[in-house]
């Protein structure tokens, strides 16, 4: 659906003017949305995880720990696919989220995945500029992720930045000189950013961003000691089909959470670069980005 095809169709829990701000500037942040009974949920659940972690001495496919992670100072950078880990994650991504993306993306609404991203005190944690829709290209560009922040969120922890208008600009090339996937834009292409369309999502513990999958973000270090959790749930209009195999797909991928399943794709004209073979598995963007991941080329 186009976008002035969804505006058309009545909001569930977003304001027309959010709505019509995600289109015109690829993103939109929504203060304090969550009830405070929801989020004290989130975060205790949240907080369970992070104590398991503890006894994790390497990355595998429930955690992606970060360089100095022990049991007295657990570094958890990610909880994967928390959609499979709780119960909890799982009603809230096919609840109150899954009415945002509905707001967004027309009425039929398509599950794609989950994580759970920890910012920590430490230069690691630094998401770089990058786009999402390369990571899992789809026929059309009605794919977007909703953050939620499980802690309050300043420019002393974080937040997420994205750049104003960018998801109707050209798409970036996110492998290297060498063919090496990266999941970033390069230094050179990263120093063209525009400073004066950045936007930084703060917001209290309970609010939400919004972001296209074709919007350039990417989040800064944490400067605090405390740990800043963001619960992230990525949906797609149901004629968004997939290109390429899912980098991480769980037993909800591809799930109709609203409306009904389309019989017929449709289809965006602009390209899209086509990411490695996930097919073999994936880790992290944090892997990706330290250069740690090597997957094959396709």
């Amino acid at each position: 659906m186009r976008p002035e095809q969804i505006l058309k169709e009545p909001a569930r829990v977003l304001t027309q003017a959010q709505r019509e701000h995600y289109f015109e500037h690829g993103f939109v942040g929504v203060e304090e949305l969550l009830p405070q009974d929801l989020l004290s949920q989130l975060q205790r659940v949240t907080e369970s995880f992070v104590d398991q972690s503890r006894a994790v001495t390497e990355s595998g496919d429930q955690f992606d720990i970060g360089p100095g992670h022990t049991a007295d100072n657990p570094v958890l950078r990610r909880l994967k696919s928390p959609d499979e880990q709780s119960e909890a994650y799982w009603n809230f991504a096919t609840g109150l989220m899954a009415d945002v993306a509905a707001d967004l993306v027309g009425p039929n609404v398509v599950f794609h995945h989950s994580k759970l991203n920890f910012k920590w005190f430490d230069a690691s944690d630094t998401v770089k500029w990058h786009q999402d829709i390369q990571f899992f290209p789809h026929t059309n560009y009605n794919v977007l992720t909703i953050g939620c922040y499980l802690a309050d969120t300043t420019m002393e922890n974080g937040p997420l930045a994205a750049l104003r208008g960018s998801h109707n600009e050209d798409l970036y090339n996110q492998y290297d000189s060498n063919g090496n996937w990266t999941g970033m834009l390069s230094d050179e292409d990263a120093a063209t950013v525009d400073s004066s369309r950045i936007e930084y999502l703060t917001g209290k513990a309970g609010s939400i961003t919004v972001h296209n999958a074709r919007t350039l973000h990417y989040s800064p270090a944490s400067k605090s000691p405390v740990p800043r959790p963001l619960l992230l749930n990525c949906y797609t209009s149901a004629d968004a089909k997939p290109y390429t195999p899912h980098p991480q797909p769980t037993s909800n991928t591809y799930k109709v959470v609203r409306g009904e399943m389309a019989h017929w794709a449709e289809h965006d004209p602009r390209p899209c670069q086509i990411p490695p073979d996930w097919s073999g598995g994936y880790s992290s963007i944090y892997a990706a980005q330290a250069g740690e991941d090597k997957p094959g080329m396709m």
